[in-house]
């Protein structure tokens, strides 16, 4: 599972996610991408699990790059605990995504697998997503 090996804070404030991805927003290394459409925070689980299913449908060829990563802390208070108390616990790590953000890169195979990859790591995701190819692609 992807997490920080070490944070400043254990606990971070919720924030906001308006307006478009103004970074990673673009594919750097490979030819074909997954883009997220919506706003939403992205667990490790979910990368994770996206991660697999991306690879396995590859069967295990070319390269993949996950282009996000989950370093904002999640708290959760337990159930039945009445207001006040403080903040809860750490409980995971997310990753805030906005509309415009690649979330993985693929390289390496052909364009019809790394569709059926993409698509199949769609699923596993909460938010809409969109595949890209690089513009200069050519099979």
């Amino acid at each position: 599972m992807l997490q920080p090996k070490k944070t400043k804070f254990r606990r971070s404030q919720k924030g906001r996610m308006k307006g478009n991805s103004q970074r990673g927003n673009q594919l750097a290394f490979g030819s074909f991408g997954l883009k997220g459409l919506e706003n939403c925070w992205l667990t490790a689980q979910q990368i994770e699990s996206a991660r697999q299913a991306i690879s396995r449908c590859m069967n295990r060829e070319g390269q993949i790059w996950i282009r996000v990563f989950p370093d904002k802390p999640i708290t959760k208070k337990p159930l039945s605990t009445r207001m006040g108390k403080g903040k809860g616990d750490p409980e995971g790590f997310v990753c805030p995504i906005t509309p415009g953000r690649i979330l993985f890169e693929a390289e390496g195979v052909s364009l019809a697998i790394a569709k059926e990859a993409m698509r199949l790591a769609s699923h596993k995701l909460p938010i809409a997503t969109k595949f890209i190819v690089r513009r200069d692609y050519v099979e």
